[in-house]
């Protein structure tokens, strides 16, 4: 995602810290968070995120029988 980037100080940020989130979430910008000039945090909006096709169905199945256990029906390699 390219989104615009901002500076803001720690103690600006905090006094306005919800409704510089609000501005992120609408606008899609970014914040870069600076204590004395340095960079500390980055505040970016939230990447909306696809289902991925693994794992979702987690906890879904039911297990009903033991599959490894034989069953009672006697049978023979060999014969076809």
């Amino acid at each position: 995602m390219n989104v615009d980037t901002h500076t803001i100080k720690a103690g600006e940020f905090k006094a306005h810290c919800l409704e510089i989130m609000d501005v992120v979430n609408r606008e899609k910008v970014e914040y870069l968070i600076t204590k004395r000039g340095v960079p500390v945090a980055r505040l970016i909006p939230v990447e909306e995120r696809s289902i991925s096709p693994f794992g979702y169905m987690k906890d879904t199945v039911v297990f009903m029988k033991d599959i490894v256990k034989p069953i009672d029906v006697e049978w023979n390699v060999t014969d076809a």
